[in-house]
């Protein structure tokens, strides 16, 4: 819907604002970020808009984490579970959800614990990572369940930024003036979109093949 450059002198979280203020209504919209802009500025300006958020905790919000970590999770009873398999390995996520009203952090409702299983189906490797989020949804306008489509649905979102990092090198890129920087994340974009629309699970593999034959791009985007 809209995207802004980062100056070189600055970071993505003074482009927060500026960004969603090119969006004429976000009353009743859910935003979700990363950790990055798990900032209480922005919550107070999503709040002032009418929208919504579920952001992840880390250790940019030092308290605010020591704080959902001291919470009696052990207490409170396991309310959803899910599978997925992916990336050469499987995984594991259990999800538990506590209503709150004193959390350290603007219009916060709902704190989430996700704790993520993930097994290597290669070497049998198995770690495990808890994630921690907060949310200023209520009990009445989220279940557990939804709350974790909500974060699970983030990190689609920078499963394609990691996508366009390792196959594409885009941060190692030394295109770095003008508008050519937003115009070739949008190529990029565009390839990720034509060959996960065409069927491809490996985007890597899916480059490989149209690169073997200068016709196979051209069919793939219904030029040739």
């Amino acid at each position: 819907m809209a995207q802004l450059d980062v100056g070189e002198k600055t970071n993505e979280i003074t482009c927060f604002q500026p960004l969603l203020d090119t969006v004429d209504d976000l009353a009743g919209v859910v935003v979700t970020s990363d950790a990055m802009h798990t900032q209480r500025d922005h919550a107070d300006y999503l709040l002032g808009r009418g929208a919504h958020y579920i952001v992840i905790v880390k250790g940019n919000q030092k308290k605010l984490r020591r704080q959902l970590k001291a919470s009696p999770w052990k207490d409170i009873p396991l309310q959803g579970r899910t599978k997925g398999v992916g990336h050469g390995r499987s995984e594991m996520r259990r999800i538990k959800v506590a209503t709150v009203n004193n959390l350290l952090f603007p219009g916060a409702r709902q704190a989430v614990q996700i704790k993520r299983r993930r097994t290597d189906r290669k070497t049998g490797k198995t770690t495990v990572k808890t994630v921690y989020a907060v949310a200023s949804l209520s009990a009445e306008q989220a279940t557990p369940a939804q709350l974790a489509r909500l974060v699970r649905g983030h990190w689609t979102i920078e499963a394609l930024h990691y996508i366009r990092d390792t196959t594409f090198a885009e941060d190692a890129s030394q295109v770095r003036t003008g508008n050519t920087p937003r115009a070739m994340a949008t190529w990029r974009n565009l390839a990720i979109g034509a060959l996960r629309a065409a069927g491809a699970k490996n985007i890597a593999a899916g480059l490989r093949h149209n690169a073997r034959d200068p016709h196979r791009p051209l069919v793939l985007l219904g030029l040739g």
